[in-house]
């Protein structure tokens, strides 16, 4: 049986990044970057789909150049996520992808120059509905917080944000959010800790730069799933140097395992020991490969014995427990069929894409039923 969780969220003002919500009461959403050149229109667009196949809710885009930003402006065609376009120091490419049909902007208006140019880029996203991200990196602090400060801290990131966010206010722009990145765990907890105390606009979380796929996962789920569990977050990006699909995948995962996302399958799998009835180690990783385009939340049970086995098995929507000389599937909590070592992947497989089907269509019935009585 899950525990429910005691989770409370920060109350936030609520801002949409194209089609998706950011802050309020809205799921946290989850995003990643792509690495390939933008310029490469086709590269890229088959990158963002490959994130949009796995769930990705937002999708960020560097665009450094104005060649970069007309590419941009393709890419926008031929995708349906919201695109978020990365830019620093030159306001005439904020300018441009505003009107190419940029979602959301991600700037520091103190990099963008003077008043008259950062009010130019507000204008602009007033005039086209569109927000901005105020991006704070611990690496790029302004020389004069520097000299303040001697080194990066989290004071020193929450002052660099407090004076952005001024500028914005100035200009009368409320629909923004922002982020404080280190890739220090610590200091990247204590900024958001401190200015979540002080604003009530919604907050991007990262780790920033957090390493290899192993070593940035744990970074990330350490100092983020602290923060969330503390409330704090409306969107969240798990920075990996890695192919992007993954960090889709770790920031679904870390939502799920707080019970604040749950969104494509929860697997529940033994690590394994030599009473296992089958490789179960092989069956999970090959399974996770076969299902990773569905988003529709079920929990799948994979364990290789009968001593927890049966337990876990009962409480998933599907459950494997292994068993000599036959393995034994549950369905909803009960015995379904014993299947043998050979025959259990392609047998899950099934009757995963079964299950999900069945929910799909209950829930388009359900749909039909109060579109007709509204």
């Amino acid at each position: 049986m899950k525990q429910d969780s005691n989770i409370k969220r920060r109350k936030t003002r609520q801002i949409m990044v194209g089609k998706v919500p950011v802050g309020g009461d809205a799921p946290i959403a989850v995003q990643s970057m792509t690495n390939t050149e933008t310029t490469d229109v086709a590269a890229t667009v088959a990158q963002i789909r490959r994130l949009e196949a796995v769930g990705a809710d937002i999708v960020r885009v560097s665009v450094p150049t104005m060649e970069a930003a007309e590419a941009f402006g393709k890419i926008r065609q031929q995708v349906q996520v919201p695109l978020v376009s990365d830019i620093h120091f030159d306001y005439r490419i904020a300018l441009r992808v505003a009107e190419l049909g940029v979602d959301c902007l991600r700037i520091n208006p103190g990099n963008i120059g003077n008043r008259d140019r950062v009010k130019a880029v507000v204008s602009a996203c007033k005039d086209n509905g569109i927000p901005i991200r105020i991006g704070i990196n611990a690496g790029s602090l302004g020389k004069d917080l520097l000299r303040k400060y001697k080194e990066p801290n989290s004071t020193a990131m929450v002052e660099s944000a407090l004076r952005n966010i001024d500028m914005l206010d100035r200009l009368d722009f409320h629909e923004y959010k922002l982020s404080l990145k280190s890739s220090d765990v610590f200091m990247t907890i204590e900024a958001y800790r401190t200015i979540s105390a002080q604003i009530d606009q919604p907050l991007h979380l990262g780790v920033t730069e957090a390493g290899g796929l192993r070593s940035g996962t744990v970074k990330s789920a350490a100092g983020l799933g602290l923060l969330l569990m503390e409330g704090i977050g409306d969107t969240i990006r798990i920075s990996l140097a890695a192919d992007p699909v993954e960090e889709i995948k770790v920031g679904f995962d870390l939502l799920r395992s707080l019970h604040l996302r749950s969104k494509g399958i929860n697997f529940v799998a033994c690590p394994s020991c030599s009473r296992q009835n089958f490789d179960v180690i092989s069956t999970v990783n090959e399974l996770e490969r076969r299902v990773e385009d569905i988003v529709t939340p079920l929990d799948v049970a994979i364990m290789g014995c009968i001593v927890n086995g049966p337990g876990e098995a009962k409480e998933a929507d599907i459950g494997l427990t292994g068993a000599s000389p036959s393995n034994l599937i549950y369905s909803e909590g009960k015995p379904d069929h014993k299947v043998t070592s050979e025959q259990l992947l392609d047998d899950l497989e099934k009757m995963i894409r079964d299950k999900v089907a069945a929910k799909l269509e209950a829930q388009a019935l359900q749909d039909r039923v109060i579109a007709k009585s509204s």
